[in-house]
């Protein structure tokens, strides 16, 4: 059975505020082998609500709408649900007296607009919440000849998840049939999105029963595997056949296969030194101490990682990986042969057995007509080799740095494979 996530409130409109709810209940959406389809959020305009839970009915047979279901002139969630199934609300006698009840608790006189909370949509059952003012409520009911299973929720989480798990989710499993969705994530490094897909569609397209997502994002391909089926190591089965077969197309480019979640190419190289009982240590210009900051944000980065500088003056590129000033003065700050005495310099510096060196211009000021933005030299040496590696990366400064870094990890990797 398809899901659509409803949410509702004009400040998730705004930067100021976003659904976090949907990620939980996707989860354990997923968890029971429910697929949520689609996501709406909706602001608090009574006919918006409406129009938003039409749709729904329409495409989907499991509706959770969340929010809305407040006091005030603007929670119109209640009103708009019954409209849209043609039904009524009534004001229930037992949600009345809770609501008293709970102001006594809190020794505070009950405001008038409170009662609307007490409204229940006709044929709903209430859910109760401990946590808050607001009861969610349920429906089970029949609606253009099709089954519809609809839940109204609170929206703050702490009142949302507590009362979906509660209330919700036992009903849910009672009345579906099992299912199981099985997922694999494999990533890779440096393959352009276009490429990746062009490579891996007329793998995954015979695969009618796995749905294949393709996620790009600064040098970085996440590729995600979802099946389900009424036994979940049949739909674990599909999942890792065509997995296998993926792997087999990305070769080198693939750096994780990891089940439900895939490590991050930063583990990976920790997981390759670590391997190879190897340390490194970098000197960064341009990355400004990114390489270096992603490797230390995995635990247990200091049995490989010593250590490293940022070298963003001429100066401290002497200073801290002993660059020659004539080097820099015949070649430029950004070229190869500094990006090589840079990682060959620190890793002397060090005693790191590895040694990475990185210098470029990450606009946009600073380029000329030999060296545009985006230039960048990786240099990785381990005192027997050096190589080097030159790119011209497109985007703004924020983006030709962190594609910089994926680039950067990425020639570690390859060479400690």
């Amino acid at each position: 059975m398809k899901s659509e996530i409803i949410a509702v409130g004009s400040e998730m409109l705004t930067p100021a505020r976003q659904d976090t709810n949907s990620l939980y209940l996707t989860e354990k959406l997923n968890g029971i082998g429910v697929t949520v389809a689609f996501k709406t959020i909706v602001g608090d305009r009574r006919k918006d609500i409406v129009s938003a839970i039409q749709t729904a009915l329409a495409r989907t047979d499991i509706i959770a709408i969340m929010g809305g279901l407040g006091p005030t002139e603007d929670d119109l969630t209640r009103e708009a649900v019954a409209e849209a199934l043609s039904l009524t609300l009534r004001r229930d006698a037992q949600q009345v007296a809770t609501l008293h009840t709970r102001a006594a608790q809190f020794r505070i006189t009950m405001p008038s607009n409170n009662l609307k909370q007490a409204d229940v949509i006709d044929t709903a059952t209430v859910l109760t919440n401990p946590n808050g003012s607001a009861p969610g409520q349920w429906l089970d009911i029949t609606f253009s000849g099709y089954r519809k299973l609809i839940f109204l929720l609170p929206g703050p989480p702490s009142e949302c998840r507590p009362l979906f798990d509660a209330e919700c989710l036992p009903r849910l499993q009672q009345i579906l049939p099992p299912r199981f969705i099985a997922r694999r994530t494999l990533r890779a490094a440096m393959l352009p999105e276009s490429q990746a897909d062009k490579l891996l569609a007329p793998i995954y397209t015979r695969y009618k029963d796995v749905e294949t997502t393709i996620l790009a994002h600064a040098g970085d391909i996440q590729l995600t595997l979802l099946c389900t089926k009424s036994k979940l190591a049949v739909a674990q089965q599909r999942v890792d056949e065509l997995a296998s077969a993926m792997e087999e197309a990305l070769d080198d480019w693939l750096y994780s296969t990891g089940g439900e979640s895939a490590d991050s190419l930063e583990q990976i190289v920790l997981y390759y030194l670590g391997l190879r009982v190897s340390t490194l240590a970098v000197a960064e210009s341009c990355t400004g101490g990114m390489i270096a900051q992603r490797i230390t944000s995995v635990p247990g980065a200091s049995r490989s990682f010593v250590g490293g500088a940022i070298v963003y003056s001429d100066d401290l590129k002497t200073v801290f990986a002993n660059v020659d000033h004539n080097l820099i003065e015949q070649y430029g700050a950004v070229s190869q042969e500094v990006a090589e005495a840079l990682a060959e310099g620190i890793r002397i510096r060090t005693g790191a057995d590895l040694g990475l060196g990185v210098t470029g211009i990450a606009g946009p000021t600073g380029a000329t007509e030999s060296k545009p933005a985006g230039l960048v030299y990786i240099a990785l040496s381990d005192g027997n080799k050096t190589e080097c590696i030159e790119k011209v990366f497109r985007g703004d400064r924020a983006r030709v740095r962190e594609v910089a870094t994926q680039q950067a990890l990425d020639l570690i990797r390859k060479r400690l494979m």
